[in-house]
């Protein structure tokens, strides 16, 4: 799938953030609830609420409620997307200036 500028734009703004950052590694090749992810952090839970609302915003992050837990996962898609996109500006870079 191609994605626009835009959505690129959202995804970096994403990424830009250490908690951010951390939330994803957690996420790597697992699904975790809120609960779990809040007791790795020194963070409220309506600042992870925040986090994640940017994660789902940007679909780097799936979320799906299971009953009273909101679960979350990566989308594997959209980060490989944002890989190959730093991939293939990468050889533009080397030939500039």
């Amino acid at each position: 799938m191609t994605y626009s500028t835009a959505d690129y734009v959202l995804i970096f703004k994403a990424l830009s953030d250490e908690t951010r950052l951390k939330i994803l590694k957690m996420l790597s090749g697992t699904e975790l609830c809120a609960c779990k992810l809040l007791e790795e952090f020194n963070i409220t839970q309506p600042t992870l609420s925040y986090h994640m609302k940017i994660l789902t915003d940007s679909e780097l992050v799936f979320s799906r409620k299971e009953g009273a837990w909101m679960l979350y996962t990566l989308n594997e898609e959209k980060i490989e997307a944002a890989a190959s996109f730093i991939v293939h500006i990468a050889p533009a870079a080397k030939t500039c200036c």
